[in-house]
C-alpha cells in the first residue's frame, strides 16, 4: 500500500499498543513483551491488571506508556467494580485505561446506564486517557453508532472496536462507521487482527490513530525495511478487510 514515503518511524510506532493480555502468558513472556515495546518505542504496552505495577517500573523514564484493561473482557462488571479497578490501576502506574462497556445494557438500549458506567470510569481515571471497547462482534450498526455517541457524551478519549477475544475483531466498515459517528476529539482504535504493515496502513487511512497488536515486531521491521528500500516480504498476505 502507498503512504510509507510520507511517514516517519515514530508516526507508525506510536500508533501501536503492544498487547500482552492473553491469560496464559507467563511473567517471563510479559517481561519480554514490555522490553519489546521499549525497544520499538511504541505508544504503550497493554497489560493484564495484575502485571501493571511491576511493569510500570520497567518503563519508567521512557516514552512508552502502560495501558491496561477494566471490566475485561465481557464488560458486565458492576460500575462500582470498574471504578475501584480503575483507581487501583491508576495508583499502580497505569497511564491509559481500556474499558469494556456494558454490552448487554447497550443491546438492551439502556443508554443512561451505559453512559453513566463509562463516565464513572473516566472520572476514576483522573485525567488518564480512557478507551471504550465496544465489542462490535455482538452489535448491529445502530448499536455501534449509539456506542460512539455514548462514549463521546461520557467524556472518554477513544472508541475501540474489540477486545480481541470475541468471534471477530476490527473491520474497515466498522472503523469508518466509528470515525463518522465520533466527534473529532474522540479517536478510534482498531483491535483484533491488525497483523501486517499493510493492515496498519489501511486502518490509518480511514482515521484510526491506535491499534492493539501482538505482531508489533513484524509490522515495524517491515516498515524499516521498506523505508530503507527493501521489497516487502513476499509471504505476507494482502489485507482481507477484517482485522
Amino acid at each position: 500500500m502507498g503512504g510509507i514515503d510520507s511517514l516517519e518511524y515514530r508516526d507508525v510506532a506510536k500508533t501501536i499498543d503492544h498487547s500482552l493480555l492473553r491469560p496464559e502468558l507467563d511473567l517471563a513472556t510479559v517481561r519480554g513483551g514490555v522490553e519489546l515495546a521499549l525497544r520499538y518505542d511504541v505508544a504503550s504496552a497493554t497489560l493484564r491488571p495484575a502485571d501493571v505495577a511491576w511493569a510500570a517500573e520497567l518503563v519508567a523514564g521512557s516514552d512508552v506508556l502502560i495501558s491496561t484493561v477494566v471490566g475485561f473482557p465481557h464488560g458486565s462488571h458492576t460500575t462500582a467494580t470498574k471504578t475501584a479497578e480503575t483507581k487501583e490501576l491508576v495508583a499502580a502506574g497505569a497511564d491509559e485505561i481500556d474499558m469494556v462497556l456494558n454490552i448487554g445494557r447497550l443491546i438492551s438500549a439502556d443508554d443512561r446506564f451505559v453512559e453513566d458506567d463509562i463516565r464513572a470510569v473516566v472520572e476514576a481515571a483522573d485525567g488518564r486517557l480512557v478507551k471504550v471497547i465496544f465489542e462490535n462482534a455482538y452489535l448491529d450498526e445502530a448499536q455501534k453508532v449509539r456506542a460512539c455517541e455514548l462514549t463521546a457524551a461520557a467524556g472518554a478519549g477513544f472508541a475501540k472496536t474489540s477486545t480481541g477475544f470475541a468471534p471477530s475483531g476490527a473491520t474497515i466498515a466498522d472503523l469508518k462507521l466509528m470515525r463518522e459517528h465520533s466527534p473529532a476529539h474522540v479517536q478510534v482504535k482498531a483491535a483484533g487482527g491488525v497483523r501486517t504493515l499493510d493492515g496498519l496502513l489501511e486502518v490509518m487511512a480511514v482515521g484510526v490513530t491506535r491499534i492493539g497488536a501482538t505482531a508489533t515486531e513484524t509490522i515495524l521491521e517491515d516498515f524499516k525495511s521498506r523505508k530503507a528500500g527493501a521489497a516487502p516480504p513476499r509471504d505476507v498476505p494482502a489485507p482481507s478487510g477484517a482485522y
